[in-house]
Formats: C-alpha cells, sequence, structure tokens
C-alpha cells in the first residue's frame, strides 16, 4: 500500500465538490470508511465520495466503476454504490474520484450473516443476476476469473507464509482444496461479468442477511467460480448447498471444485492482512481474519482424512 502524499479531509471533499460538481457542496460531510484502495466519504445522506489513497491501481479501477457499473446496477438484486458524478484530476488533488450512492448496512467482516438459508438465497439471487456473459471489451480484471494455475506460485507462497506464522493448524488439508481445484477442469464457457472481489469487507448485511454488495473495482469477465467461491467465505457453516441449490445455471462438478480453489487462495490472503491487523502492521486489518479461519475450516472439513476431496454433486 502508498498512501497518498496528500492528506484527505472534509475540508479538501468539499473543496472538490465546490470546484467541480458545485451543486452538491453544501451537503454534509464526513468519513464512512477507510478501504484498502480508498477512502469513503459520506455526502449527506445518499450519497458518498470515493477517492483514492493507498494504492496506485485505484485510479483505473474508480474509471472502471463509472464507466460500466451503471449499466449493471439496475438488473442487479441488491443494492450497490451506483457512480452519480466522476472528478478529475485537479492542483487540489491529482487523482480521479468519484460521487456514488450510498448503500447502508455493514460491512461482513464486521457483522457476519447469520441466517443461514436467507443469507443462501440472496447471495445466489445476486450472482446469478450478475453471472451474465459480458460483451467484447468488457474489463480485465486483476488476475481474477482466468485459471486457477496462474496462482500456484502465490498460492504456495502465501501458505507457507500463513503456515510459517502458526496460523495453519492443518495445510495439508488447505493443499488438497487447492490440487483438487487445480486439477478440475476449467471453464469453457463465455466469459461472464464478475464481481471478482466478494470477501467480507466488500458485503454488506442486516438482520443476519446479506442487504448490499460494495467496491465493483475488480468488475470483470471469466470463470464465475472466482465469484462462487463466496459460498465458502461469507455464508454460515452448512449453506454451501442452499447457496448452489438456489443459484442458476447450476453449477457442474468442475466448477464447484474451481470455486473451492478460489476461496482458499482468498481466504489465507485474509489470514495474512488479518494477522498483520492484529500486530498493528500496514495494510493489516484485524477484522479480516476470523471469517477467512472460518471459511478454510469449513473448506478443509471438505477433504477425507485420506486427503482425498468429499464428493459433492
Amino acid at each position: 500500500m502508498t498512501h497518498t502524499e496528500i492528506e484527505i479531509t472534509a475540508e479538501l471533499v468539499r473543496d472538490l465538490l465546490h470546484d467541480q460538481h458545485p451543486d452538491l457542496a453544501d451537503r454534509p460531510v464526513r468519513l464512512g470508511a477507510r478501504g484498502w484502495d480508498n477512502q469513503l466519504w459520506r455526502l449527506g445522506d445518499d450519497l458518498a465520495v470515493r477517492l483514492p489513497w493507498a494504492t496506485l491501481s485505484a485510479d483505473a479501477l474508480l474509471r472502471k466503476e463509472h464507466a460500466w457499473l451503471p449499466a449493471l446496477a439496475p438488473r442487479l438484486p441488491l443494492p450497490v454504490p451506483v457512480p452519480q458524478r466522476l472528478g478529475e484530476p485537479s492542483e487540489r488533488f491529482p487523482r480521479p474520484w468519484i460521487v456514488t450512492t450510498w448503500v447502508p448496512g455493514t460491512p461482513a467482516d464486521r457483522a457476519p450473516a447469520t441466517r443461514a438459508a436467507a443469507a443462501a438465497d440472496t447471495l445466489a439471487a445476486f450472482l446469478t443476476a450478475l453471472h451474465r456473459p459480458a460483451p467484447d471489451g468488457a474489463p480485465a480484471g486483476r488476475d481474477r476469473g482466468g485459471p486457477l494455475t496462474d496462482h500456484a506460485e502465490g498460492f504456495a507462497g502465501t501458505l507457507a507464509s500463513a503456515t510459517g506464522s502458526g496460523l495453519i493448524p492443518d495445510p495439508d488439508a488447505v493443499r488438497a482444496v487447492w490440487e483438487d481445484a487445480v486439477a478440475a477442469p476449467g471453464w469453457t464457457g463465455p466469459a461472464l461479468w464478475l464481481h471478482g472481489d466478494l470477501h467480507p469487507a466488500n458485503v454488506l448485511t442486516a438482520d443476519g442477511t446479506f442487504c448490499g454488495v460494495i467496491d465493483f473495482g475488480d468488475l470483470s469477465a471469466g470463470d464465475p467460480a472466482c465469484d462462487l467461491a463466496a459460498a465458502w467465505t461469507l455464508l454460515p457453516d452448512g449453506a454451501v448447498d442452499r447457496f448452489y441449490d438456489a443459484y442458476q445455471p447450476t453449477p457442474d462438478t468442475a466448477t464447484r471444485r474451481r470455486a473451492r480453489g478460489w476461496a482458499v487462495l482468498k481466504a489465507l490472503v485474509c489470514v495474512l492482512i488479518g494477522e498483520a491487523g492484529v500486530h498493528g502492521r500496514p495494510g493489516g486489518k484485524r477484522t479480516w481474519g476470523p471469517p477467512a479461519q472460518a471459511a478454510l475450516r469449513r473448506l478443509t472439513t471438505t477433504i477425507h482424512h485420506s486427503g482425498s476431496p468429499v464428493p459433492k454433486r
């Protein structure tokens, strides 16, 4: 993470709005959250301003959301932050920024879904609606939605780091899930629209189920297994089969196997980010650790003691 040299304050946000979108400048401004790529500032009750602050890639991700998400949002059954305005780089702030709708709810890393059936059905309905063939020219993701084999080196390094830190009680079981996923036949269907980053901090909850999805910076096209991994990383215990019963079209066995591989990969990364947060290291987020550990526990219970995967329909 590379924090911007300019301190982002409510005064700066108001000045940027006054310069480029003066009709919004009189609304109250208050900090909403500091995310991985962007800071989020509430703008009145129904809008938010997102400004890149911690990664160099955030500029392109915001422009991508502004270009593509307004057309996708109307067909999605959960609220998403729909871009309303684009702010261009200026002397005050040399990076682009956007104004979006505000999506209420609590991130699932802080308030996990507890109503298993409702959460499974809601997540399945959202991904069924999103996973439609993407047009030619759809944006590329940051290594999301392609072959799992492209991530073999990253998986090995992340597992070794997490195991060396004492965070993985059964690395052989984690490795077995991954190896089974990598051995599964690849995706042969059309490239489908993907969210690409459905970890718990990007999905909102209320009343024990999901109420919104945020941060579409990794919006891209590819293998739906990348998003279907969310069944393992977001849902309570025992809800995965219900999710797959509700998702349409019903995924084949190979897609479900690849989804487990994506889930293991994402969970390992979040385990390390959570551990960094516990120790106050840069980029760490302590709330990411517990849901990632829960996902790994769920995933490794699908492995026989012999190391072979439990058959799944």
